[in-house]
Formats: C-alpha cells, sequence, structure tokens
C-alpha cells in the first residue's frame, strides 16, 4: 500500500475515534433521552416530577420513569423504610408467636389422646371433680346457715336488752362478728361455684376436642338380663 494512502486511512481512524470518545463523554454529562424521575413530600404524595430531583427534595421518596410511563426505579424516605421494617418485623414475631401457639396446641392434643381411653373417662374425672366441690361448698353453706341462726338471735337478745334497757355493748359486738362472718362464707360460697361452672365449661371443651380428634367414644353398657 502506498505511504499516502496508508496516512490518510491512518488519520480517518483517528477522526472516528476521536469523535466516538467525545459523544461518549458528551452522553455522560447529558441527562438520559426519556428519564422522567417523580419526588414525593413527607406523606408521600408526589409534588413534582422532571429529569432530577430538586435539592430540597433530594431525602425525599422518589420514581423513576421510563419515556413509556413504566416505572423503573423507586427509592424510599427514611420515614417510610423504618415503618417498612416496623412492619416487617411485627408480622415475623407474629408469625413465630402462631408457630409457638400451634407446636403448643399439638402438644396439648397428644397429651389429651393419651390421658384418656375414651370420652366416658373425661365423664367421670369431670365428676369427681364436682364432688369434691360440692362437699365444700355443703360445708360453706351449713357454717353459713349456723352463723345466720346465731346472728337472729343476738338480734333478738339485742331488741329484748334494748327494751328493757339493759347494756346491750357485748351483744352488737357479737352480731357484727357474726354478720363479718357470714360475709366471709359467702365469698367462699360464691368462689365454690364459680369453680363448678369452671369444672363443666372445662371439662366439655376438653370433651369436644377430645372427640374432634378422634378419640374412642365408650361403648354403652350391655343391658341387664
Amino acid at each position: 500500500m502506498p505511504a499516502n494512502t496508508r496516512a490518510l486511512l491512518i488519520g480517518a481512524l483517528a477522526i472516528a475515534l476521536a469523535t466516538l470518545f467525545a459523544g461518549a463523554a458528551l452522553a455522560q454529562t447529558q441527562p438520559k433521552k426519556g428519564r422522567i424521575v417523580c419526588w414525593k413530600d413527607k406523606s408521600g404524595k408526589v409534588v413534582g416530577c422532571g429529569d432530577k430531583v430538586p435539592p430540597e427534595f433530594e431525602d425525599a421518596a422518589t420514581k423513576e420513569l421510563d419515556r413509556r410511563g413504566v416505572t423503573r426505579k423507586t427509592t424510599e424516605t427514611a420515614e417510610e423504610e423504618a415503618r417498612r421494617k416496623a412492619q416487617e418485623a411485627a408480622k415475623a414475631q407474629q408469625m413465630e408467636e402462631e408457630k409457638k401457639r400451634l407446636a403448643e396446641q399439638r402438644r396439648r392434643d397428644t397429651v389429651l389422646l393419651n390421658t384418656y381411653a375414651n370420652d366416658r373417662e373425661i365423664d367421670q374425672r369431670r365428676d369427681r371433680e364436682l364432688r369434691e366441690v360440692d362437699r365444700l361448698l355443703g360445708q360453706f353453706q351449713g357454717l353459713h346457715k349456723g352463723a345466720a341462726a346465731r346472728r337472729d338471735d343476738a338480734q333478738k337478745r339485742l331488741a329484748a336488752a334494748e327494751t328493757a334497757r339493759k347494756p346491750s355493748d357485748a351483744v352488737k359486738d357479737e352480731i357484727a362478728r357474726t354478720e363479718a362472718e357470714m360475709a366471709r362464707l359467702e365469698k367462699s360460697i360464691d368462689a365454690k361455684n364459680k369453680d363448678r361452672e369452671d369444672i363443666l365449661a372445662r371439662y366439655a371443651e376438653t370433651k369436644r376436642r377430645y372427640l374432634e380428634l378422634g378419640g374412642a367414644t365408650a361403648q354403652a353398657a350391655p343391658a341387664k338380663k
């Protein structure tokens, strides 16, 4: 190849490379064609759009769209990030608590099925507990009845003493002590009645769950001939 031709080719190549590099540098200094950025205020409302975010909104959440209006990139504010992380942590904690609850329920169900051979045994244990509560309830009711009788007798003696204008302070003290005893017994009676209701409700739920899990149902006793 003649020297002058080679020189011309080298010169043309140099010009082409220089043009390419200059174009690339220029592209880096200019905004992308079709790039639209929208920025939000603290409440999350879009307050403006343009080719770049204003300085006063640099820390705000943004959404970048292409020329077709399709969202390509989003950012969130520090408040939004903190709120999102808090929601994620709360959801994770809720899931962990639900996992523990289900594990505990499975454990209780296993114990329940292993404790009773059939549902009649549940009724039998319930009845034993009720008999003990009824025994104590009867004692408290008997004591309350006796205290009420003593109170009534003391009130009669007080009325007679006041009619005869005799000292009655001792009788008044006796009435006060007896009424205080009656009040304590009434609380005990109410507590035992509550215990009785709780036992009935607890064993009803136990039996319901036992049968729901497929526990055995006791066969009816054969009729006697």
